[in-house]
């Protein structure tokens, strides 16, 4: 009876490997070399973005002599340094953000439905590994993929939900969101008059 229930929930782990529990997006990949005694030795530097698609993501970098073992070590690099970001209605940011890396910097804004990620090159891997589905974005400054990404997660670990505001403050949720309601019944009373 022991055997059978030890196999069962070896099966459940065996499943659960097999389904990838995160997505990752190669951003860079660059030769570099090294100078020795005998000439040069090349090897490859990559850069990997992971995220559940649900709000949380995060990025490695990784070197070896082979382009997979180099995008393997990155890619274990960036599971162990997730961020979990809070998302509105789980597709957009929740307010206008900055970021900033060095001279890389960037700036975040939440978008309407329908809008897409507007967003260039490894911003837009972090986007899309994160899960955000409308977002406007722009990159000022450095173009190094490396700072962009940075500068990005530098702005998305600001971003808080009012959820998370009105619990530090002791305050509902309610009291912290604009009162939006008010202004169509006044717009209303004023035309009626």
């Amino acid at each position: 009876m022991a055997e059978r229930d030890n196999n069962r929930g070896g099966n459940r782990r065996n499943r659960e490997e097999q389904a990838p529990e995160f997505a990752d997006r190669l951003v860079a990949i660059n030769r570099v070399s090294k100078t020795v005694k005998g000439g040069k030795r090349f090897g490859f530097a990559a850069l990997v973005v992971v995220g559940d698609q649900k709000g949380r993501v995060g990025f490695g970098k990784g070197k070896a002599k082979e382009v997979p073992e180099a995008i393997r070590k990155a890619t274990e690099q960036a599971k162990r340094q997730m961020i979990r970001v809070a998302l509105k209605d789980g597709r957009t940011l929740h307010h206008d953000t900055k970021g900033r890396h060095g001279a890389g910097k960037v700036v975040m804004r939440t978008a309407p439905v329908g809008t897409g990620i507007i967003a260039g090159g490894p911003m837009r891997a972090v986007f899309e590994m994160l899960g955000v589905q409308d977002v406007v974005s722009k990159s000022i400054g450095s173009q190094n993929p490396y700072n962009m990404i940075r500068a990005t997660i530098d702005g998305l670990k600001a971003e808080q939900s009012p959820r998370n505001v009105a619990q530090r403050r002791g305050k509902k949720v309610a009291d912290i969101l604009p009162k939006r309601d008010d202004a169509p019944a006044a717009a209303a009373e004023t035309e009626e008059a």
